[in-house]
């Protein structure tokens, strides 16, 4: 087919501006590894949303999102062969950004619980949790209601929090909610609260790199087990499906251990 030299020009002028808009309009935070980001062709690159101040779950290195976390959403990817960007979205933003369809799929700790299954899909679990106490090394308290009257730190929106108002109402002048948890634990060391309730793994990981400061973890027997899952939005069976399908290969093959003993130990 002949094409006219003034149409030519026109053309290339339209290639080389959409190029330059796309070039600009590729940032976010993405994991590392093989197979995420965007490619060449027309294969659908799914955003992945994520709070990146939940170490060892996902944290910020320089400009890259690592973690456990990070680890299994890209591993599951890769099992069923889709392509995956990760964001760091921020936490109440993941899921507002699921709402309204910004972000696809979401990992960042999120336990599944009956109030969000009414509004999110999960995928099967790929952890599971329960909750701990962050204390003074020589307090006598040995469960959540000692806390009575206390201030209790919790991050927002969480299952910490819920548990907290669980055992104390909804209206306990005590709790302190923070938008992540280091902040809260940050807190707890100057004194500004008395303790903080938060995911084992994570006051775990904290106790590991704070041995030179006084403190101890409790687990309080009433504290439920939690799983911690992948949300889509409600009715996006497609992309559960692929999301299940990468996690039942992972489980099967060994990959969701290796990742589990790297972070986590035997």
């Amino acid at each position: 087919m002949k094409i006219g030299k003034k149409w030519l020009a026109t053309l290339a002028l339209t290639v080389g501006v959409g190029l330059l808009v796309s070039a600009c309009g590729s940032g976010g935070q993405q994991a590392s590894g093989g197979g995420s980001g965007a490619a060449a062709g027309d294969s659908k690159v799914y955003v992945v949303g994520t709070d990146a101040a939940y170490p060892p779950f996902e944290k910020m290195e320089a400009d890259k999102i690592t973690g456990f976390d990070i680890e299994v959403v890209q591993a599951v990817a890769d099992a069923a062969d889709f392509k995956i960007e990760v964001k760091n979205t921020g936490w109440d933003p993941l899921f507002d950004g699921i709402d309204k369809g910004n972000v696809d799929l979401g990992i960042s700790a999120v336990t599944i619980t009956d109030e969000r299954k009414q509004k999110y899909d999960f995928s099967e679990p790929y952890f599971e949790a329960n909750q701990l106490i962050l204390l003074p090394e020589g307090t006598s308290v040995t469960k959540l209601a000692d806390l009575k009257g206390k201030k209790i730190g919790v991050q927002s929106a969480t299952t910490g929090e819920q548990v907290v108002k669980k055992a104390f109402g909804d209206t306990y002048e005590g709790i302190k909610g923070y938008d992540d948890t280091p902040s809260a634990v940050d807190d707890f060391f100057v004194g500004r609260v008395d303790a903080v309730v938060a995911d084992n793994a994570v006051l775990q990981d904290y106790a590991k790199k704070m041995k030179d400061k006084k403190f101890k973890l409790i687990k309080d027997d009433s504290f439920e087990v939690e799983h911690y899952g992948i949300i889509v939005k409600k009715g996006n069976a497609d992309l559960l499906n692929k999301i299940n399908q990468g996690m039942k290969t992972i489980k099967e093959n060994g990959k969701l251990k290796e990742i589990n003993d790297k972070y986590f130990g035997q």
